[in-house]
């Protein structure tokens, strides 16, 4: 593979990382001695630890050093858990900022750097990180023999296209729809998770349940954003082809008309009104402004800049009289821990049902550079972080409701109730969630026409272009992009 192109395609999947962060969690920057390198004294402390057999449990005399590069902020957390563990095992994590960490990784290890053991990757860097040989087989440590503790999409998302396992995450990130139970109870007299997952049951339902709401004074969703994750189930490229199916088709129509027909908020996502929206009423705002075509001051500034809170929030009065709370948000398992800290007064009124396909979205996986000379070691922490009821017990006490990836985990906590939402039982929703996740459709191409189809949307729902002037675009921009696939128009 060309350097050029590996550098793009991680690029293009830690872009989508740095904005979801699996719930927040993205680095700002390398952390203190970001650039050191491990000495060749550090490179031969090498544990004796045997990683054999089926055995979760981490020798107690670890001893060593581990340099973990990452750029969420979970892992430092991890790591600073394993240590407090093994104090004999030094630990330095370096968090890079997200569109740092693809250069970062790539000069690093096809330069040889032998000084990093950890590494990570999101599922949209995977499969690139994969062919450049970047993880190291841990099936060669016995990842084998944990086959069927973890759930299966993610062990699946774990194995490169010859199903060696390369990586391993602590958490699962199916997709679901939270919505506003005391909402819901006022505009359709329930609130049950079963009963309000019916009015997200498919594209026409959702655009019924819309304006029925629009008539109650509210707004389906913040923004047209929460329903990119059930945008089409089939693959975009079979055998060499292009594949636009009808469901991409029926997508793009649900998107314009929620748009269009005035159905949300307008919030940008991860914007400071989309948060806002989570906590209360949120401002309507124009197309206009949300674009960022604001007035500014007389040194050019923004007036209104709905990514910087405090500007927000002093200024948004100048620019909109009308407002509207929000009924639902579509996010991955990890919006748990988004919500709770945007929902403010509403916490307790909340509630999380299926949308109308199955699907996930980021996850943190966990893996050993190919280039380190401490694999043994890695593996324990790779085991500790993954592996281990323990520590999953811990994560989910830790991080309040992050969705862990062990299964026996997820059964043990299947009856925690939430209060943030009504005391729902969500670690048993999202396995059931995460149990109809199908990868038959996952191809290399994903990114890269995934951002085409969403341009061509954002196109026609802002009047720039015609429905087919806008597809017309799309096919030339995955032509441009690869030339080699068969399209017909």
């Amino acid at each position: 593979m060309k350097l050029k192109k590996l550098t793009a395609l991680l690029l293009a999947g830690v872009m989508a990382f740095s904005l979801a962060a699996c719930g927040g969690g993205g680095g700002e920057g390398a952390s203190d001695g970001g650039a050191d390198t491990k000495s060749e004294s550090d490179s031969g402390n090498e544990t004796e630890a045997s990683s054999g057999g089926e055995s979760t449990e981490t020798p107690s005399d670890l001893s060593g050093k581990l340099v973990i590069w990452t750029l969420a902020d979970d892992l430092k957390t991890f790591a600073d858990h394993f240590q407090e563990k093994y104090p004999d095992v030094e630990v330095e994590t370096v968090i890079y900022a997200p569109g740092d960490y693809p250069t970062k990784v790539e000069t690093a290890l096809l330069g040889g750097d032998s000084s990093v053991d950890i590494i990570v990757g999101e599922p949209k860097m995977l499969g690139s990180m994969y062919e450049a040989e970047f993880f190291a087989n841990l099936d060669e440590f016995g990842a084998k023999d944990y086959e069927g503790k973890i759930v299966d999409y993610v062990w699946q998302v774990g194995q490169d296209s010859e199903g060696i396992q390369r990586a391993i995450s602590y958490q699962i990130t199916p997709i679901g729809i939270f919505y506003r139970r005391d909402i819901a109870e006022k505009v359709f007299g329930y609130s049950d998770p079963e009963e309000v997952g019916k009015l997200f049951a498919d594209y026409d339902t959702i655009i019924e349940t819309g304006n029925t709401l629009k008539d109650a004074g509210y707004r389906i969703f913040a923004s047209t954003a929460e329903v990119q994750h059930f945008k089409g189930q089939s693959s975009w490229v079979i055998d060499g082809k292009l594949n636009v199916d009808q469901q991409r088709y029926d997508y793009m129509d649900l998107a314009v008309r929620l748009y269009q027909d005035d159905l949300t908020a307008y919030a940008t996502q991860w914007a400071a009104p989309w948060y806002q929206a989570m906590g209360g009423p949120v401002p309507i705002l124009s197309a206009d402004i949300q674009d960022g075509v604001w007035d500014t001051d007389e040194e050019g500034n923004p007036l209104l800049n709905v990514w910087d809170e405090e500007n927000f929030n002093a200024n948004v009065e100048n620019y909109s009289d009308e407002t509207a709370e929000v009924f639902a948000f579509g996010l991955p398992a990890w919006g748990v821990l988004t919500l709770r800290d945007h929902v403010e007064d509403t916490a307790g009124s909340w509630g999380v049902c299926s949308g109308p396909d199955y699907g996930y979205d980021g996850g943190t996986y966990i893996g050993i550079s190919e280039q380190s000379q401490n694999k043994e070691l890695a593996w324990e922490f790779v085991k500790f972080c993954t592996l281990n009821e323990e520590t999953a017990d811990w994560w989910i006490e830790t991080s309040q409701g992050d969705t862990v990836s062990l299964i026996s985990a997820l059964e043990k906590h299947s009856d925690d109730g939430n209060e943030t939402y009504g005391g729902q039982k969500l670690y048993k929703f999202w396995l059931e969630q995460a149990e109809g996740i199908n990868l038959s459709n996952v191809t290399e191409y994903d990114t890269a026409i995934d951002g085409a189809w969403g341009n061509a949307i954002t196109a026609v729902q802002k009047g720039e272009k015609t429905k087919e002037e806008a597809i017309d675009e799309f096919y030339d921009a995955v032509a441009a992009t690869y030339p080699d696939l068969t399209i017909e128009r």
